[in-house]
């Protein structure tokens, strides 16, 4: 008879260029930091929404066009002609659209989710990755102080993410067109384009583009000054006010940023966490007002960890509504494979949730299973190794997921109804009576 299994063909496992997967200590990381960013929005109120993968193409594709649409995953399945989403945002205001009459604004909400976009992979750059969206919607209107609400909530997301410090970085939209209005600017878009090129190319190289555009000399030193204020947040604003520009776009704007800026103090966000950079604008034909980048001090070449900014029509493709928005988003994946190749964060050793291993010897696993149950319902989590084998391979296991005790059960512990651990680290014994006992152990050690 034929050996069926050694003629079946093999199929070489692999999964598609752009995609990623993690292994167990890698992906205990990355769940951590999304827990992390869903606890400190759920702190500042925001409400969970989770939107289809799969949309249909018209809705999705209702506004964007060029490049955008070429990355898009696009299929048909019967006469439905739909689309994988690219980001978090298109849902978000089809979801605002459709549920108006049902939502309570503003409509505070967060969205982490798997985002799809068929454009060439590069280091640290996917085709399928997570995002992380915070979004506060108004109806008709929307009162500035959000915009320093939000700079505060990216303050406690990376406050507690603990990955060094960082500094977010704000401008106003409004600000730079009523500044480019000023100096008789017609393509502001394009001078928009050309001077996010300033930290890339340098002032040389985006003065000498102004003018291929048509911008006079006195405009392109004019921008090239205005982008290149430093100093704090507070010597910005002062020399900015000094300006000689009645321009009421300019000056809408240079309120806003006043205002925002006064705000964010009143949140109490350190001072030196945040800073005016004249030189952002995010995307080009979207934010309208207040616009954010942020950085890690120490690690300025992985360029912006999260963005974001203040927009006036968020759904105007799906309703005729008015609903002013602002919001941020953090490329989880992207920022996670980042700092790992960066080496700011560390893995650790733990390859499970699990804190306890109970091992039940002949006789106990009854009980053991109750204890298991017992340390469970306080919160503990820990598993019980039901395989048979030697007392060395259920350390041996224990030690390699990285659980940090074992806790052996045998006769004598069933009669004493307590717990013996053992430290998988240092060795060490110690026998509790209760959850509270061991919690209170863990704690001094």
């Amino acid at each position: 008879m034929a050996d069926t299994k050694n003629e079946r063909s093999i199929v070489e496992p692999s999964i598609l260029a752009g995609f990623i997967e993690l292994l167990p200590k890698e992906q205990m990381m990355f769940t951590r930091m999304q827990d992390t960013i869903k606890a400190t929005f759920e702190s500042y109120g925001f409400i969970p929404l989770d939107t289809p993968v799969l949309e249909k193409s018209e809705v999705l594709l209702a506004k964007s066009g060029g490049d955008t649409a070429k990355q898009v995953y696009r299929f048909t399945k019967g006469d439905t002609d739909m689309a994988l989403r690219f980001d978090l945002t298109v849902p978000l205001a089809r979801y605002v659209a459709q549920h108006y009459g049902e939502l309570v604004f503003p409509f505070r909400r967060y969205h982490i989710g798997k985002v799809y976009r068929g454009e060439r992979p590069q280091k640290g750059r996917f085709r399928e990755f997570y995002q992380c969206d915070i979004d506060i919607i108004g109806n008709g209107s929307l009162g500035i102080i959000n915009d320093a609400e939000i700079v505060s909530i990216i303050n406690s997301t990376f406050e507690a993410l603990q990955i060094g410090e960082f500094t977010v970085m704000i401008n106003n939209r409004k600000l730079l067109n009523g500044f480019f209005e000023a100096y008789g600017v017609t393509d502001t878009v394009e001078v928009l384009r050309i001077v996010d090129k300033l930290d890339k190319i340098g002032e040389d190289a985006v003065r000498k583009e102004l003018l291929e555009l048509g911008v006079s000399a006195a405009s392109a030193d004019a921008i090239l000054t205005l982008t290149s204020l430093g100093g704090d947040y507070e010597e910005i604003l002062a020399r900015l006010k000094e300006m000689d520009i009645s321009n009421e776009t300019f000056q809408i704007g240079l309120s806003e940023l006043d205002a925002v800026c006064a705000q964010m103090k009143a949140f109490g966000i350190p001072k030196e966490r945040f800073t005016i950079n004249l030189k952002i604008a995010r995307g080009l034909d979207y934010y309208t007002g207040t616009v954010y980048e942020t950085y890690l001090k120490d690690y300025p070449e992985l360029g912006s960890i999260c963005s974001g900014g203040r927009y006036d029509e968020l759904a105007s493709n799906y309703t005729k509504q008015s609903l002013p928005g602002v919001g941020i988003s953090i490329g989880l994946s992207r920022l996670f494979y980042q700092l790992c190749q960066a080496g700011i964060v560390s893995l650790g050793g733990r390859k499970t949730p699990s804190e306890i291993l109970f091992i039940p010897m002949q006789g106990t696993m009854g009980y053991t299973l109750a204890k298991a149950q017992e340390f469970r319902q306080a919160g503990i989590p820990c598993e019980t190794y039901m395989n048979e084998g030697k007392m060395g391979k259920k350390f041996g296991y224990a030690d390699k997921l990285g659980i940090p005790f074992a806790a052996v059960i045998g006769e004598d512990e069933m009669a004493g109804n307590v717990v013996t651990l053992k430290n998988m680290t240092t060795g060490e014994q110690f026998t509790v009576g209760s959850v509270a006992e061991y919690k209170t152990f863990r704690e001094k050690n």
